[in-house]
């Protein structure tokens, strides 16, 4: 399909010219993780967050294959061209296996607590499903500020786990992003990459993105203190200083 630029609508002009982005949210992650990369970057680049469908299940199916499958139709419904993708925990897995299936249509990627090496389990489960305050308390694990552990973030979860057919879902994504350990795939990425960790990360622990920079030619990596495993809620200042950097090259 192609589009012609006129003069006579330069708003729409503008939003055509600037940079496509797409944040991919994790496992148990939700649109308003990336509020404060989107307050930042919305007027300066063309921001787009997909609600990936994780709680699909379709038996007999590669479950992240199926969600690079919903990525790449949501790219081409939304006729999004080589877009910049950030991804944190499962969502940079996707990012990560969308790249290497298709490496000329990624510009940049950006990977925050991902996993595709290697990760714990979310606090080990949750075998106390009913007891909000536990589920808290297994919430806050994640994080090292424990202060933006707000309610949205809490009843999210809550009601994921209240569900037995979204728990299966996401005990068969888990399960299939351990499988999918792209450890000796990693150097086939030719785009930059950038890395942005928190120290006190117990999901995808430093070690991993050290692993990560290392495999990944031309990858660049932050270590943030203070920071568990979600960094654009946690140091969304540093967060995005970093980034604005990275995306500005």
């Amino acid at each position: 399909m192609e589009y012609t630029l006129t003069a006579n609508n330069p708003e729409q002009d503008e939003n055509e010219l600037r940079q496509p982005v797409i944040l991919l949210h994790g496992l148990f992650g939700n649109l308003s993780n990336w509020k404060a990369v989107q307050d930042v970057f919305s007027a300066d680049y063309n921001l787009y967050t997909p609600l990936l469908p994780l709680f699909d299940t379709v038996l007999g199916r590669n479950r992240l294959d199926r969600l690079v499958v919903f990525l790449e139709k949501y790219i081409l419904d939304h006729n999004i061209q080589n877009p910049i993708l950030i991804g944190n925990s499962l969502g940079g897995h996707v990012a990560l296996l969308y790249t290497l299936k298709h490496p000329d249509k990624v510009s940049k990627l950006v990977l925050t607590g991902s996993s595709g090496l290697y990760e714990n389990s979310f606090g080990g489960g949750f075998p106390r499903v009913k007891d909000y305050n536990y589920i808290r308390k297994k919430v806050e694990d994640v994080f090292d500020r424990k202060e933006v552990v707000n309610a949205e973030v809490v009843d999210s979860v809550y009601s994921i786990v209240q569900n037995n057919s979204k728990v299966i879902a996401v005990i068969s994504l888990a399960r299939d992003a351990q499988r999918q350990n792209l450890k000796d795939r990693l150097a086939e990425i030719k785009i930059p990459v950038l890395l942005i960790w928190g120290l006190q990360d117990i999901v995808t622990p430093p070690e991993v993105a050290r692993e990560f920079h290392t495999l990944i030619p031309h990858s660049k990596l932050h270590l943030i203190d203070e920071c568990g495993h979600v960094p654009m809620m946690e140091q969304p200042i540093l967060f995005n200083q970093y980034l604005k950097v990275f995306l500005s090259k």
